[in-house]
């Protein structure tokens, strides 16, 4: 066996290095040192493409995306599951061996021009920039190019060879993963990679920039989200309040209950006795005609017509709601506050438009009246959030209110008359009707000069009286 020592390396020639591999009984020449130098460089890159590729292709790759492939029953499928169910060991599969095979190609480079150029600068700074070129474009920019455009198809590809680099590289790996969470804990950081990659708000983003693109139109967008603030109304938001309520008494007489039907243009109206605040059922206007047409009994009351329904709080979730009136197949449930009091009454319809939008009907008019670019006239019952949406204003919604005639009288700190208006955010808010103490509609202007200026809030301004 023969042994090199340091003195001997630093007169390695073309000539020598062959002579070296012969005395190990290995006969090369120099033409084939340097090729077989060449296919390591290039297997080296090949693995280093396969590696980049790999973290392109794996993270973004959708969750509900993994489970669907891992359903189909294929072995790709459930490695590529397994391998997702990890995500942080993974990643240090991936940066191990892309680190590895890049440091491995640099210094294999640096050998093989050092052995025919000499040792010196020059071998180092060739080796630097030909195999940084080599791996940003052959190793990082053309697979991860490749990655993002065949996402799916590379993913199962490559599951089951990323699978194998796990196995083989087991030990740096678990090296690697164990020091890497030590540092997390020591730095105060997490890894992000094992949470969420889509929050709530980059959906949003998402839905705007798919407007913006021409992918979404205007209903669409404004559908997708209000979908998205439907979880997080709670019942006091979407109910029609007690001053607008249509409801019949058990005292009344099925013609009387009839022509209340009539004068609202409801099909089912709150049944009270009493008063407002115990309310015992809902009786539909189909039921009242069949009894009244058709119906044999001689003397029947709203009581045998009245179906029971759910009281609820006036916080509680529409989401929640919403299922809840499915499952116990209900049209029309009551809100009520912490007393137990009436505050009004939620409908099928309700819920439904907080996702759809407005459903008019006969006469009704639009919550949200477009004047001109700068004017808009609004009901005073209009939520503050659908406001804020529909007009890209940014008004303040209170624990005292929700809506813009809630908003007018906390400003003013009163009651306050048709004709008065505030000032705020560079919008001016006219009250246009009154009807007793109830505001029914308002002014608002400024809306131009509200898109083009980014003023701060005036929340010393006091509601004015215009002469």
């Amino acid at each position: 066996m023969v042994t090199l020592t340091p003195a001997d390396t630093q007169i390695l020639t073309p000539m020598t290095v062959p002579l070296a591999f012969e005395v190990l009984g290995v006969s090369i020449s120099n033409t084939l040192f340097a090729v077989l130098g060449g296919l390591v460089i290039l297997v080296l890159l090949v693995l280093s493409g396969f590696f980049s590729s790999s973290e392109i292709a794996m993270f973004s790759l959708a969750s509900h995306r993994v489970e669907a492939l891992s359903s189909n029953g294929t072995k790709a499928g459930t490695t590529l599951a397994a391998l997702r169910n990890d995500p942080h060991r993974l990643l240090v599969t991936i940066l191990v061996g892309n680190n590895l095979v890049n440091i491995a190609m640099s210094a294999i480079a640096t050998g093989l021009l050092s052995f025919y150029l000499g040792n010196g600068l020059l071998p180092v700074v060739i080796s630097t920039v030909g195999i940084t070129s080599l791996v940003l474009l052959f190793g990082e920019s053309a697979p991860k190019s490749y990655a993002i455009e065949n996402t799916e198809s590379w993913a199962l590809a490559i599951a089951r060879p990323l699978k194998f680099a796990q196995r083989l590289l087991l030990p740096l790996i678990v090296l690697f993963d164990y020091l890497t969470r030590i540092v997390n804990s020591v730095t105060g950081g997490r890894s992000a990679i094992e949470t969420s990659y889509v929050t709530r708000q980059e959906i949003r983003d998402i839905i705007e920039t798919g407007e913006r693109e021409g992918v979404l139109d205007e209903e669409e967008r404004e559908m997708l989200q209000r979908t998205l603030r439907f979880n997080n109304t709670i019942a006091k938001e979407v109910m029609t309040p007690r001053l607008d309520m249509t409801a019949v008494s058990t005292d009344d007489s099925p013609e009387e209950a009839l022509e209340t039907f009539v004068r609202s243009n409801h099909a089912r109206l709150p049944v009270y006795e009493g008063g407002l605040d115990n309310i015992i059922g809902v009786v539909h206007i189909r039921d009242l005609v069949r009894e009244l047409q058709y119906g044999e009994a001689e003397d029947v009351s709203l009581n045998d017509l009245t179906t029971p329904t759910l009281h609820v709080p006036e916080s509680k979730n529409v989401d929640d709601l919403l299922t809840e009136m499915r499952h116990e197949r209900l049209h029309l449930v009551i809100v009520v506050d912490e007393f137990g009091t009436t505050e009004g009454l939620v409908t099928m319809e309700d819920l439904t438009e907080e996702i759809v939008g407005e459903i008019l009907e006969g006469g009704e008019e639009e919550p949200i009246e477009t004047v001109d670019d700068d004017t808009v006239i609004v009901k005073g019952e209009v939520n503050i959030d659908e406001l804020n949406e529909t007009l890209g204003v940014d008004l303040p919604e209170g624990e005292e209110f929700e809506t813009i005639a809630g908003f007018i009288f906390n400003r003013a700190g009163r009651l306050v008359e048709e004709g008065e208006s505030t000032e705020y955010d560079g919008l001016t808010i006219r009250v246009e009707q009154v009807e007793n103490t109830r505001i029914m509609r308002a002014r608002i202007d400024g809306l131009a000069a509200a898109d083009d200026e980014d003023a701060e809030p005036e929340p010393d301004a006091e509601a004015t009286t215009d002469d």
